[in-house]
């Protein structure tokens, strides 16, 4: 929850989830997704700042592709697991 762009991962997540998204549209955020949380990738996350920068790279990329699809329901759902994550973490 403290990622600076965790609300656009859980966005990209409940649209690729959503039974009306197109399956481009959830081929291109699977993936996306997948590069993000898979410890295989370009820049090793172990480089903290360089490593997570690839990763919300590819992901916004993906987002702006898909941007079409990404409703506000996806949004809403995005911001209300973000604000359990942080109720229950403090």
């Amino acid at each position: 929850a403290s990622l600076p762009f965790a609300e656009d991962l859980l966005t990209a997540y409940y649209c690729a989830f959503d039974r009306d998204t197109p399956l481009h549209v959830k081929t291109a955020l699977m993936a996306a997704l997948a590069y993000f949380v898979l410890p295989f990738d370009a820049v090793p996350d172990i480089l903290l700042v360089m490593g997570l920068t690839d990763d919300a790279a590819a992901l916004l990329a993906a987002l702006r592709l898909v941007t079409a699809h990404i409703r506000p329901v996806h949004r809403e759902a995005a911001r209300a697991a973000l604000a359990r994550m942080k109720e229950s973490a403090g």
